[in-house]
């Protein structure tokens, strides 16, 4: 079975086309710079094997419509797609896994446009382009917020005016839940233990950073919240802040809430404390001396080690933590910073290990650690593709 699996962001469309005999990817493609004038297209088939062709356009791409236009066309002259999988951002907390598409199912991603109004459209229109463009075809949507349905009231809920919840919908719901589930998932099988025994503590770091805990396979607590923005500190947002800041900031600045949410957003984080959000130019001047730039990197790596020590304490019993996404993979020294002398957590860092480059699943902590330390590559759209093939052969929709 042939899936074609589709990333709509709110100005950008990644997609991949995967064997799932083995798993092979078939085509990738990324149409960037959507609604602009410069816009840029880019499909590989076969990418990073010997059979690689690359395929680049410039130009306007007016819409995500247009996007998905350029993605079929494309996508047709690789192989045959039996079934479509769609990331979707936002799914409330209407959808607690993924689901086959319908009308009802549509109507349900509109009504949660307020909770994620930069990206649910784009993913809605994602499907509705699919079910054109590819008609006679199965749809699945995968929602970032669902393996995070799982979480008790205790953990989801906010200490606010109950009415917030009932008629808002106010609550935690947390994201990157398809990088999480990959990644536990992976951990318990690279560790010969089943999931549903497997307590870990996933972090997921790169410009958008959460973390996860994982009890006996399912999330019970997550670090974002209604929106990304709640949580640890990331390139641009500023992670958990006192709710007060805004009231006083507004009266203090003369900004608008609106305004406040972009300070929030688009200027803070990394980039508020040292001007930078690229952790690679960070370090860079922090080798050069820069103190607001380490500032940044020991604020980053204290925020996560509070909330390491915290879920731990909901887990009652570790057995790993899991790194994945850029930083994540590819940061040892972040890691190093976050890891070193957490003997209270039992976890021991081996130096040696996290200071080797590769891009396979790899051990770091030293092999007397009691709670193994793990840098596991992510896959989300290998996980979309899983979860589309899963729902269609439950439902006996299983084209092949």
């Amino acid at each position: 079975m042939n899936i074609l699996v589709i990333n709509a962001g709110s100005s950008s469309l990644k997609y991949q086309l995967l064997n799932m005999k083995d798993e092979t990817i078939m085509a990738s493609g990324l149409v960037e710079r959507i609604g602009e004038l410069t816009g840029k297209m880019i499909h590989k088939t076969f990418p990073d094997t010997k059979r690689e062709v690359k395929v680049e356009q410039d130009g306007e791409v007016k819409d995500h419509r247009a996007a998905m236009h350029f993605v079929v066309d494309m996508v047709k002259t690789a192989g045959a797609v039996d079934a479509i999988g769609h990331r979707a951002v936002h799914g409330g907390d209407y959808f607690k896994e993924p689901i086959l598409v319908d009308d009802s199912v549509k109507d349900i991603i509109r009504k949660t446009i307020p909770l994620a109004p930069l990206h649910n459209p784009s993913g809605l229109t994602g499907v509705e382009m699919a079910q054109e463009l590819i008609p006679n075809t199965p749809n699945v949507v995968v929602f970032d917020t669902a393996f995070h349905q799982t979480m008790p009231e205790k953990a989801f809920l906010y200490a606010v005016p109950r009415k917030l919840y009932t008629e808002l919908k106010v609550r935690r719901y947390g994201f990157h839940g398809t990088s999480h589930k990959y990644v536990a998932g992976k951990a318990a099988l690279l560790m010969n233990k089943k999931l549903e025994e497997t307590n870990v503590i996933t972090i997921h770091l790169g410009n958008g950073c959460s973390m996860a805990a994982v009890k006996n396979g399912l999330c019970v607590d997550t670090s974002m919240g209604l929106t990304p923005l709640a949580g640890l500190i990331m390139g641009t947002r500023s992670g958990d802040v006192d709710p007060a800041v805004l009231a006083y900031v507004a009266e203090q600045k003369g900004l608008s809430i609106q305004q406040i949410d972009t300070l929030l957003n688009k200027d803070s984080g990394l980039k508020g404390i040292c001007g930078m959000n690229d952790m690679r130019d960070i370090h860079a001047k922090a080798d050069q001396g820069d103190d607001l730039a380490r500032l940044a990197l020991d604020m980053f790596s204290y925020c996560i080690r509070k909330y390491l020590g915290a879920y731990a304490v909901v887990l009652g019993r570790l057995d790993a933590v899991v790194f994945t996404a850029g930083i994540g993979e590819n940061d040892d020294i972040v890691r190093s910073m976050i890891l070193s002398d957490l003997d209270c957590l039992g976890i021991e860092l081996d130096a040696g290990k996290n200071m080797e480059r590769s891009r396979q699943d790899r051990v770091i902590s030293t092999d007397k650690s009691r709670v193994q330390a793990w840098v596991i590559p992510t896959n989300e759209e290998v996980q979309i593709a899983r979860e589309t093939v899963a729902v269609l052969t439950s439902m006996d929709q299983d084209p092949k």
